[in-house]
């Protein structure tokens, strides 16, 4: 099996995330049971809820169960960990065993999301078309939207250039926590905790000028790197530090411009709300 990242994707059901891998060899979608289990039981812990489950199911000899594979999916705290995912197919057996309303309409959402997948393998702006629609269902704005589309490819050719210098996967989340802190003075876990934020991503709870500034930081990290052509772990982190100083000099000429700090507290819960009308968040 060959699971790539950019095949690791957020699909939204009832404005609920389900965390996904798309595998090319077979051509189909590995679903994380734990966020299935959530949505269709709304449990608190999900989790817990999948352990009891699936210890039952092995009882009984449950061959779906027994079939699923773990797979590094993106965790709350931003490191890839390991997680029980199953396909579609194996997907529509387990949720038989769970007692849920929601079991048909996320069966045809499953199909659906499959369906979808295949078509855009054959016009890859479906796929950003259908973030873009995700996003919009959750209620951010036009402007939000494009800053954080731009922030993906910008992450993309970052990723690819520590990829060309060496750089291990695992090692990225390091990378991006020097990269975050020289810019904005805060860790990953620092800035999250500023915003209230716990399982919630951060990036997709930032403002249009933090967004615009991590970019920033980003995109400089990566032409930096593709200059000097780092070699060991040190030195992708002394480039990171070099970006982030970029994006931290902007974030201090802005504010010394506007009187006060460009770094929010603000999250997506309080300008995105059910059925109230978008607020743009600024």
């Amino acid at each position: 099996m060959k699971c790539y990242d950019k095949n690791n994707q957020i699909q939204i059901f009832n404005d609920r995330k389900v965390r996904t891998v798309w595998d090319n060899e077979t051509e189909e979608w590995y679903f994380s049971v734990v966020d299935v289990v959530g949505v269709l039981t709304d449990s608190k812990d999900p989790a817990t809820y999948w352990k009891a489950l699936k210890t039952r199911l092995k009882k009984e000899g449950n061959e779906t169960v027994t079939n699923c594979n773990r797979l590094k999916l993106l965790a709350a705290d931003g490191k890839m960990r390991m997680t029980d995912v199953a396909t579609a197919e194996q997907m529509f057996r387990l949720i038989q065993s769970i007692p849920s309303t929601k079991a048909e309409p996320f069966k045809q959402w499953m199909a659906q999301v499959a369906a979808t997948r295949l078509d855009q393998m054959q016009d890859q702006e479906l796929s950003i078309e259908q973030a873009v629609s995700d996003y919009r269902r959750l209620g951010y704005s036009d402007e939000w939207i494009n800053q954080r589309l731009r922030g993906i490819e910008t992450r993309k050719q970052l990723t690819d250039e520590w990829k060309r210098g060496g750089v291990k996967d695992w090692q990225y989340a390091s990378l991006t926590d020097i990269i975050t802190q020289q810019w904005s003075g805060m860790t990953t876990r620092e800035y999250k905790g500023f915003k209230g934020l716990h399982k919630e991503g951060l990036r997709d709870n930032m403002t249009n000028v933090e967004l615009a500034l991590n970019m920033l930081a980003k995109a400089s990290t990566t032409e930096i790197s593709k200059q000097r052509n780092p070699k060991t772990y040190n030195q992708h982190a002394n480039m990171a530090r070099s970006g982030g100083n970029v994006a931290k000099a902007a974030r201090e000429e802005l504010e010394s411009r506007l009187g006060h700090s460009v770094i929010s507290a603000t999250k997506a819960t309080d300008y995105l709300s059910g059925d109230t009308p978008k607020k743009e968040i600024e």
